[in-house]
């Protein structure tokens, strides 16, 4: 429902620079995750061990604004600087599926690889390449905008 909402916003959102054929199909795999990442509850927390815990509790605790769940926990798994690239004015780090599905909890790679029928791999290379862009995109002033994620990608489209 929201998963496949937020990714066609998400998808609209990547259409005009995606790096991918298949812009679509990363912001819905990308929206799958967030839309994961929002409903994951108490499962992903003890399936991911420590570091999953607490990124977990990252993602819920940003709300109806899962982008921020997701940037803590890549900040958590030692991707700091490749985030924080993102959200600047210079060039985007690039980050490989492999260190997504370190960062990500288990559980909500698998809800989202699920969503979008794909191995939970490839929906971790996928994410990797559409990520980037995502987060450049919704955050023009140098910051993670705050307020629901729907409304706020309704906001960048022109």
């Amino acid at each position: 429902m929201a998963g496949n909402d937020l990714g066609s916003l998400l998808g609209g959102l990547l259409g005009g620079s995606g790096g991918q054929g298949g812009s679509g199909g990363a912001g819905n795999i990308l929206g799958a995750l967030l839309g994961a990442l929002t409903g994951a509850g108490g499962g992903a927390s003890g399936g991911a061990g420590g570091a999953g815990s607490g990124g977990a509790s990252g993602a819920q605790a940003g709300g109806n604004n899962p982008l921020g769940g997701l940037m803590d926990m890549l900040t958590k798994s030692g991707l700091a600087d490749q985030a924080q690239s993102w959200l600047g004015t210079g060039d985007n780090k690039p980050v490989s599926g492999a260190q997504i599905a370190e960062a990500v909890p288990d559980e909500a790679l698998q809800k989202a690889a699920a969503q979008a029928g794909v191995s939970p791999q490839e929906a971790a290379d996928q994410i990797a390449q559409a990520l980037p862009t995502a987060v450049d995109r919704l955050s023009p002033g140098g910051q993670l905008p705050s307020g629901s994620l729907e409304d706020i990608i309704r906001q960048q489209k022109f």
